[in-house]
């Protein structure tokens, strides 16, 4: 990257969450191109300084722009954020990569773990590119887009092996309403942010049933417990877990009618099918599309994650709302661990 130019990235693609962190790394002085697969919201982006297909009411920065070709986007990048779900990483990145310059460095914003492969999503980058992991970074936290496109305060973690390359994309996305923190541990924050989603399932499940707070309480503290387990087991630190990628996404996350797991999980708890849940849901719930995948991954390293389990039968319709509740109340009492 030269010293005499600002920093560069591309924005893959112009949902929720991309919008939302073209935003910031354009306010905190980045030069940003989007890329965005229909042509009516890279012309929104370009002429009118909006999205209109998530943020119609808020202005974009009018030196962020878009385009509908990947080359275009790619072209020059020092950065190349992506924002997109993680069961389609594979398959788009395979396309994009051709065009990814050889300094480039990836932001992964994906909170999914890859079905059939059971990968994270920094693996299935440094698997389908080639790229070190060295220049992948994974960025994560408590980041609701709605409330970061108005502007509230809002912090994540930015990881990645290489130390200063977290820096560099510190200082990329750095802003007076959004503060990133570096850290070296990326199994930690995707593991937290991966499972959180599904813990937030659960909270919203109970919430629609009327189990009332203590229930929704009781399934957020259990569930950074079994998400630290998985992530200590598969190297993490447990202080990540404790951080802004752990904690502090999960209770973002399963307490904020603007979560979309949350809001499916309600709609299940309310007694919706999941096709009705997700008809209803609109955008792709990460939780959703992973929580069989997570558990593989606990069932490969001997963990017992209880709340994902039954998570996952629910999904699968092997257990009712009921039985799903009784699953979890019924087991054998021991110490908290």
């Amino acid at each position: 990257m030269s010293q005499h130019r600002p920093a560069r990235a591309a924005v893959f693609s112009a949902g929720s969450w991309g919008t939302a962190i073209a935003k910031i790394m354009t306010d905190a002085g980045t030069d940003v191109i989007a890329y965005a697969r229909r042509g009516e919201i890279a012309d929104a982006i370009n002429r009118e300084h909006r999205n209109p297909g998530y943020f119609p009411d808020v202005d974009l920065p009018p030196t962020l722009t878009a385009t509908t070709d990947p080359a275009t986007a790619l072209d020059g990048a020092d950065f190349l954020v992506l924002s997109i779900p993680a069961q389609s990483l594979r398959e788009s990145l395979a396309s994009w990569a051709p065009h990814i310059g050889r300094d480039t460095v990836i932001v992964s914003l994906m909170k999914g773990i890859e079905r059939d492969t059971d990968l994270r999503a920094s693996e299935v980058i440094t698997e389908v590119t080639g790229i070190p992991a060295e220049r992948v970074a994974v960025l994560s936290g408590p980041n609701l887009a709605r409330e970061i496109m108005a502007g509230r305060p809002a912090a994540a973690t930015v990881a990645c092996p290489d130390e200063a390359t977290a820096i560099r994309v510190q200082r990329a996305c750095h802003t007076s309403y959004f503060r990133p923190y570096t850290s070296t541990d990326v199994t930690g924050c995707e593991l937290g942010g991966a499972v959180k989603n599904v813990i937030a399932l659960a909270v919203g499940i109970a919430s629609g049933m009327g189990l009332g707070h203590n229930a929704q309480a009781m399934l957020i503290t259990r569930g950074l417990a079994e998400t630290t387990r998985l992530a200590v087991a598969m190297g993490a630190h447990p202080a990540t877990l404790a951080g802004l990628a752990g904690l502090g996404d999960l209770i973002a996350t399963c307490s904020s009618p603007l979560s979309r797991n949350r809001t499916f999980g309600t709609h299940l708890g309310k007694g919706l099918s999941v096709e009705e849940a997700t008809a209803a849901t609109l955008q792709t719930t990460e939780g959703v599309k992973s929580a069989e995948a997570i558990l593989g991954l606990a069932q490969a390293h001997g963990v017992d994650m209880p709340i994902t389990d039954v998570v996952t039968a629910l999904l699968k319709g092997k257990v009712t709302l009921e039985q799903a509740t009784a699953a979890l109340m019924q087991r054998p009492p021991k110490p908290e661990r």
